[in-house]
């Protein structure tokens, strides 16, 4: 499976939780220059599913409090 399809396959809270430990061992220190790197790297897509997943529920916020809005404003109209 590419890192691509996996990181799409990821929830918000998986990936949050992953992100959570890649930041405690960059904090931890004592990896190579190039595990912090590969860590570093992991975090930036974690990071990304992360913001796609609240992307997408402000979205659907957005949408449902408008059709709410709509629908008080047509019922408005009637009275």
């Amino acid at each position: 499976m590419s890192s691509k399809v996996a990181e799409e396959a990821l929830g918000y809270e998986q990936a949050r939780d992953e992100l959570i430990e890649v930041v405690r061992r960059l904090e931890a220190g004592g990896t190579t220059l190039e595990e912090s790197l590969a860590l570093w790297e992991r975090g930036e897509e974690l990071a990304k599913v992360c913001r796609r997943w609240l992307d997408g529920a402000r979205a659907r916020l957005d949408a449902a409090l408008a059709e709410e809005e709509r629908a008080e404003a047509e019922g408005d109209e009637q009275s």
